[in-house]
C-alpha cells in the first residue's frame, strides 16, 4: 500500500484506505474517493494532481492526495 502521490500519470489503482482526520476523510468521500474505488492519475502539475474517479476528473493538492492509499 502506497500513497497516491507515489504513482505516475496513466497509472490506476484501487483505493485501500483513506487516512487523516474525520473531516478530511468525509470531504474525500464526498468527492468519490472511497475504499474499493478505482482511481487513475491523469496528470501531475507541480504539487497538484488531476485524478479520475467514478468517471469524473478531480484536482487535488499533494497533501490531500497523500492521504489516499492505493
Amino acid at each position: 500500500m502506497i500513497p497516491l502521490t507515489m504513482t505516475n500519470p496513466g497509472e490506476s489503482g484501487y483505493i485501500q484506505k483513506i487516512t487523516g482526520k474525520d473531516e478530511v476523510r468525509q470531504r474525500l468521500a464526498e468527492l468519490g474517493f472511497v475504499a474499493g474505488e478505482c482511481v487513475t492519475v491523469v496528470s501531475k502539475i507541480g504539487k497538484n494532481m488531476i485524478l479520475s474517479v467514478k468517471g469524473v476528473r478531480v484536482a487535488l493538492d499533494e497533501g490531500m492526495a497523500n492521504r489516499i492509499m492505493v
